[in-house]
């Protein structure tokens, strides 16, 4: 029989059995306002069927069995045959089929589908961010694979199915495909130009042979891969299968699997091409230009995936101080206490709030709205993935010792956390890019400027911070140097107008007087304590 001192008391339940979508104000408030009349309902039904699945402990359970069991390499067979597999744990792909039933590669088929799927991505992401990298890769190659209407003809119906077919075999025999892609190589990184890869073309002209490495390759184990070859004509985007038409294996040597920080379910990988066919993506030479759009696409994920740590993150820090008893009463009454989980959550709901915004631009398709991705995309990539470390750190923190073992699964959710920055071209690429923009697409601006304008007059602070920004944009003396702080401020006024416009009054108060006028300290928990921080906090917590 159990002593007196083993009962255990004050210790919060897990949060499981709860929908993930509905007990997220900011995200559903989102979706209601980005899709049409006509697609609520159903947007609605599936929405909270995939919070309800996000939300339940065999779910939950399988995103910790695939981080726990992460992938094994299999070069050779035991017969010494080069057979270069990956085997993953059955959870993995029970997740993985359940992202794809779930539309996340299937934006681009149905009307709303980039709203919907980046409500759906950001809780997917709750549950495990390894398996988002396999299905955003999938997601952001057709719209490259659209610069050749063949091409997109034959693989875009396989890349947008909602059906998991894990076996290698000729995608033409296969239900459903995913995508990877091969840029990066050792001596390069983000200067792709520097790439070494050999494209010789063949007689036909329309297909190469490849020679070389690639030294990040997320997801081997997909049925076709977008990478970067310096082709005759130049730096070229090609299509590498995995598995050829007759069935037999591509040339597609898996060296090795990176042992990395977080991101413990997916694999990624070094690979060597030797003698690899390969089919052209758009012109020779302007491969770059063919694969932007994917890494576009991609960079806006990893805006929604920061978005979906950040929101996991503030969920479990509100629920443990919901139950949490300490110096006589609960923790989430203490004023002190309340401040920091009011911090976290505005930075919370001001990342999801532009996620979803972006998404909608992508639905609306106009000028207007691509040209404000196209400096937009990479201002939030910068700003909102940089706050996810800090974010989830002291929310952490908010558990006390509890939010530093393994069963909580903050230290997770912390591990995870500086990946988004470093994907997809880390802070100074993405500073430069915003550079690029407003120096060659003055309509990009001009696009930013009418959306933060809409919030205009609505509050002084974001009103002075717009004014802040017009002089710093009229300097150009320095610019480069000044790039990340540009950026900085471009995503912080996009975000302060979105929730000047949208978010109740209290969680806009609190941004605008911490995040724009200054009045808020360099650690969370340090908003004015005059601000309505009861409100914010409520708004924030998940509904178990």
């Amino acid at each position: 029989m159990a002593g007196s001192t083993h009962t255990v008391t004050n210790q919060p339940p897990p949060l499981v059995g709860y929908d993930v979508y509905t007990a997220d104000r900011a995200l559903t408030a989102a979706v209601e306002r980005h899709l049409a009349p006509e697609l609520l309902d159903e947007a609605r039904s599936e929405l909270a069927a995939l919070g309800r699945t996000c939300g339940s402990a065999q779910v939950q359970e399988w995103g910790t069995l695939a981080n726990d069991h992460p992938p094994r390499l299999h070069t050779h067979d035991r017969y010494g045959h080069r057979i270069d597999e990956v085997e993953f744990h059955p959870a993995w792909h029970r997740l993985l089929g359940k992202g794809v039933a779930a539309g996340l590669t299937a934006a681009w088929a149905r009307p709303g589908g980039h709203v919907r799927r980046a409500a759906a991505f950001l809780m997917w992401t709750q549950v495990d961010a390894g398996n988002g990298c396999p299905l955003s890769m999938t997601h952001a190659a057709v719209p490259a694979l659209r610069t050749d209407p063949d091409l997109a003809a034959e693989w875009e119906p396989r890349l947008t199915s909602m059906i998991y077919d894990r076996e290698l075999r000729p995608a033409r025999l296969k239900a459903g495909s995913l995508f990877g892609m091969g840029m990066t190589e050792k001596q390069g990184g983000s200067d792709v130009r520097a790439n070494s890869t050999a494209a010789r073309r063949l007689p036909d002209g329309e297909t190469y042979e490849l020679t070389g490495h690639k030294w990040f390759c997320s997801a081997p184990m997909s049925d076709g891969f977008l990478v970067l070859a310096q082709a005759p004509g130049g730096l070229t985007c090609l299509l590498v299968p995995r598995v050829l038409e007759d069935g037999s294996r591509n040339p597609f040597l898996i060296q090795r699997l990176k042992n990395k920080l977080g991101n413990r379910s997916n694999a990624s990988s070094e690979v060597e091409f030797d003698g690899t066919w390969a089919r052209r993506v758009g012109d020779e030479g302007r491969g770059v230009r063919t694969i932007i759009e994917m890494v576009a696409a991609t960079r806006l994920d990893c805006v929604l995936g920061s978005a979906g740590l950040m929101r996991q993150a503030v969920a479990q820090a509100i629920h443990h101080c919901d139950h949490r008893e300490a110096f006589g009463g609960k923790l989430a009454d203490k004023p002190l206490m309340r401040n920091v989980l009011a911090d976290l959550a505005i930075e919370s709901e001001a990342a999801t709030t532009l996620a979803l915004r972006l998404a909608a631009a992508y639905d609306d398709g106009g000028e207007q709205e691509r040209a404000l991705l196209r400096i937009a995309v990479p201002a939030a990539k910068y700003w909102v993935t940089k706050r996810c470390t800090p974010v989830t750190v002291e929310a952490s923190e908010c558990l006390g010792g509890n939010g530093y073992v393994e069963e909580s699964q903050m230290p997770r959710l912390v591990r995870e956390s500086p990946l988004n920055s470093i994907w997809e071209g880390a802070g100074n690429v993405q500073a430069l890019d915003v550079l690029r923009v407003l120096q060659r697409e003055p309509q990009a601006l001009n696009a930013y400027l009418q959306e933060v304008g809409k919030a205009r007059g609505a509050d002084h602070r974001l009103d002075t911070a717009i004014k802040s920004l017009l002089t710093e944009l009229a300097d150009l003396e320095g610019i480069e140097a000044r790039a990340r702080r540009l950026t900085e401020r471009l995503a912080l006024v996009l975000q302060g107008s979105l929730l000047v416009r949208f978010a109740p009054p209290e969680v806009a108060d609190a941004f605008c007087a911490s995040r724009l006028g200054g009045d808020g300290g360099m650690a969370f928990g340090t908003l004015p304590s005059t601000l309505d921080l009861t409100s914010v906090v409520d708004r924030s917590r998940p509904q178990a």
